[in-house]
């Protein structure tokens, strides 16, 4: 049996093995996290939210899902039925694949890639593609208006997002996730991630993030009030299923970059303790929580503010990050905090 997984096919069958593993955490992390948004967003309405199917109403997303699946889709006369129906299959498979380069314990990565970063930002960055193919395959201005909006909020926040990695692959001399996360590996637990030296891009990464998955109070390219649910308003049953479950994906993996690059990954918050998936998977969860909240509690902003804070604040202040982060590491400013090449480069 060794010997078989030792030649093509048994790699073959290994690989796909590890695919479908991350895929089922995925999936199953989705009908979870949706379960979890509508829980927090009641509680903080003080209402119940889910409560009905299966015990405390934990099988309510499942429900959904069935809902979704056996529902007859309606395609728009005069759409443009190819690109329709590839949009939401191009949302969701690109927000799905960028999982594999995340790593979830130390050499637990189903492709661990020196420039896991950089697949990272170019795969997340195609994604406003089947967001602006639904909105133009609908043919209806109200998809179409929604698209572009998500077109020139994504590529603005992605802006800044670059920004603040390059300030983190500047201190650790590497785009290795892993290399990263073990440059954070120090004597002192919590305070030996690059949350602390870091520390005034997590709040801007946080933001751009919130911007960057359409999340409120960012929902601008979906906002109910003036484009009638934006750049989906025309889909139904699996379609808009697709939609939404490629956003939610995208949305807990930045959660889990904000684990890897800030919060040490599956590194243990207190010396002695033993690091594991669980810690990554802990960190993933209380990050979506975060998300959850702001969604329950901040009003939306206007659109003009949405940019305006994207051009004018968050890319000057990353990009004057870049040049500092780039100082201190040069001239091993903080005892090293900058500059953690030999361990993580």
């Amino acid at each position: 049996m060794a010997d078989f997984f030792s030649t093509g096919p048994g790699i073959a069958l290994i690989i796909v093995a590890q695919c479908l593993a991350v895929i089922g955490f995925v999936m199953i992390s989705l009908l979870f996290l949706v379960y979890g948004d509508r829980k927090i967003w009641a509680a903080v309405q003080m209402r119940r939210g889910p409560n009905v199917v299966g015990a405390f109403g934990l099988l309510q997303s499942v429900a959904d899902a069935l809902k979704y699946v056996v529902k007859e889709v309606v395609v728009p006369a005069g759409a443009d039925k190819p690109v329709f129906f590839l949009a939401p299959m191009t949302s969701f498979v690109l927000a799905m694949i960028a999982w594999a380069v995340i790593p979830f314990n130390d050499t637990w990565v189903l492709s661990d890639i020196n420039v896991a970063i950089l697949y990272v930002f170019a795969v997340s960055s195609l994604e406003v593609y089947g967001v602006i193919m639904g909105g133009w395959a609908s043919n209806s201005k109200y998809p179409f208006l929604g698209s572009l909006r998500s077109a020139a909020q994504m590529i603005s926040y992605e802006v800044s997002i670059g920004l603040i990695i390059i300030g983190v692959i500047l201190s650790t001399g590497s785009m290795n996730f892993g290399d990263i996360v073990r440059a954070q590996d120090g004597a002192y637990g919590f305070f030996s991630w690059y949350w602390l030296p870091h520390l005034p891009m997590v709040a801007l990464f946080f933001i751009s993030a919130l911007a960057e998955t359409n999340r409120p109070p960012f929902d601008l390219p979906e906002a109910e009030s003036e484009l009638v649910a934006g750049y989906q308003v025309e889909y139904s049953a699996t379609p808009f299923l697709l939609f939404m479950a490629g956003e939610y994906i995208a949305i807990f993996l930045m959660c889990a970059l904000m684990s890897l690059l800030f919060f040490g990954g599956w590194l243990s918050p207190i010396p002695g303790l033993p690091d594991g998936a669980l810690w990554m998977v802990a960190k993933m969860s209380f990050f979506f929580f975060m998300f959850a909240m702001i969604k329950a509690i901040t009003p939306r902003y206007r659109y003009d503010q949405l940019m305006r804070i994207g051009w004018k604040v968050f890319l000057p202040l990353s990009l004057a990050w870049v040049v500092i982060v780039a100082f201190f590491a040069q001239y091993g400013a903080f005892g090293g905090a900058y500059a953690r090449w030999a361990v993580g480069g």
